[in-house]
């Protein structure tokens, strides 16, 4: 295959390089060695590249690209371009840099491999290309090829399903300032209004694909959201503060999310459920609704079982009971019942206009009557009626399935 220097005047697929480009905005000199080492680590891991696809991963121009491989070749790497449709740069065979070292920033952004939406909305996500780049160029020819292999097949996708991703425009200045141990003075959007006060911010945490801050605030350590920060700018005087000594953030968070299953779920629901509602209750409820299924009653000549079912406060168990549809029945509490059946003649007042006929009845499922004396439920308000906002735990008010904690 015919092949040239890099410096020449056109493209390696043959086109020429002339058509005319908006002019990228002026970057310092640091940040363009570091996409340079980036480059040639490309091309040294993966061998032949086009300039599209280097783009693509280094999230530059086309034409930033060829500016950087003609600076490449200008500084003596032996840097190729083949033509023709299957072309594309490469280095000469048998080149090989020892530029691996890792950066201080590199260093901390190895957590992030594999995570390269988290690494981009953290603003690492140049940092943590570069540091995978190095990595994968100092292992043996064996391992790298397996590492690659590795990369292709797996793919970690955080943010739970039908979910838009948050836009987070202060995440990367509250990671900034947790790293830097810096007070933020913010302003934060609760449920309740507007408020404004000064955070130490201890930690981030990614849940289900919503980003949330650890901080300790009026001697307090809370749960933010960080998608509902206005504003998070350090204070005038650029105050740091010390971690609290011993404070583990993993440990943290599990407890605090024990803690907000625990509060919002402090009442129980007897119910009946078909063979389709059995399938469905796990998707429904998570793991409340195995833990419902691992103690049901045996089933009946149906197959309907009865069981006890961890709810949330009255409102938010009807809607979600009523998502099992005619697959469930509510034995009690009586209240839960009475509550439901509104809701079923609301629905059916909703649905059904003069002069439409009646809906064919459905059938009742079949077993016995509910009982008239079923077990109490702890009757407890819904955790927001009594919880600050923010909340110690990463939760916020009574919620309908589906929303996350606050």
């Amino acid at each position: 295959m015919p092949e040239s220097s890099a410096r020449d005047s056109s493209a390696p697929d043959g086109t020429a390089r002339g058509s005319p480009v908006p002019e990228p905005p002026r970057e310092n000199a640091h940040m363009r060695a570091d996409r340079l080492v980036s480059l040639l680590l490309l091309l040294q891991n993966r061998g032949r590249s086009t300039a599209p696809e280097l783009a693509a991963e280094l999230d530059v121009s086309v034409r930033t690209i060829y500016r950087d491989i003609d600076s490449l070749g200008a500084a003596g790497i032996p840097v190729f371009a083949d033509r023709g449709p299957a072309g594309g740069f490469r280095l000469l065979e048998g080149y090989r840099t020892r530029l691996t070292g890792l950066t201080g920033s590199e260093a901390g952004s190895l957590f992030l491999f594999g995570l390269p939406g988290p690494a981009q909305e953290l603003g690492l996500g140049a940092v943590a290309t570069t540091a995978q780049l190095k990595v994968q160029a100092a292992l043996p020819a064996a391992l790298a090829e397996r590492s690659r292999r590795v990369q292709d097949r797996f793919h970690l996708d955080a943010p739970g399903w039908f979910r838009e991703t948050e836009p987070v425009p202060r995440l990367p200045d509250i990671a900034e300032a947790v790293w830097e141990q810096r007070v933020l003075r913010v302003r934060y959007q609760r449920w309740r209004g507007e408020v404004r006060r000064e955070i130490r911010p201890l930690g981030i945490v990614l849940k289900s694909g919503i980003w949330y801050t650890v901080a300790q605030a009026d001697d307090a350590v809370r749960t933010y959201r960080i998608s509902r920060f206005q504003e998070a700018e350090p204070t005038p005087d650029g105050r740091t503060f010390e971690r609290p000594a011993g404070f583990d953030l993993a440990a943290y968070w599990a407890e605090s999310a024990r803690r907000l299953e625990s509060r919002l779920r402090q009442d129980v629901a007897r119910v009946r459920l078909s063979p389709a509602g059995q399938r469905l209750l796990p998707a429904k409820f998570g793991t409340p609704g195995e833990r419902a299924l691992a103690a049901a009653g045996p089933p009946d000549g149906d197959g309907w079982v009865e069981t006890e079912l961890e709810v949330e406060s009255e409102p938010v168990a009807v809607s979600d009971l009523l998502s099992l549809g005619a697959e469930a029945e509510v034995v009690g509490p009586p209240s839960l019942r009475a509550a439901v059946l509104a809701a079923v003649a609301a629905l059916s007042a909703r649905y059904h206009h003069p002069g439409e006929p009646d809906p064919a009845p459905a059938s009742r499922p079949t077993g016995p009557a509910p009982a008239t004396t079923p077990r109490p439920a702890s009757a407890s308000a819904s955790a927001s009626a009594s919880a600050p906002e923010p909340s110690p735990a990463p939760g916020g008010p009574t919620r309908r399935r589906g929303q996350r904690p606050d």
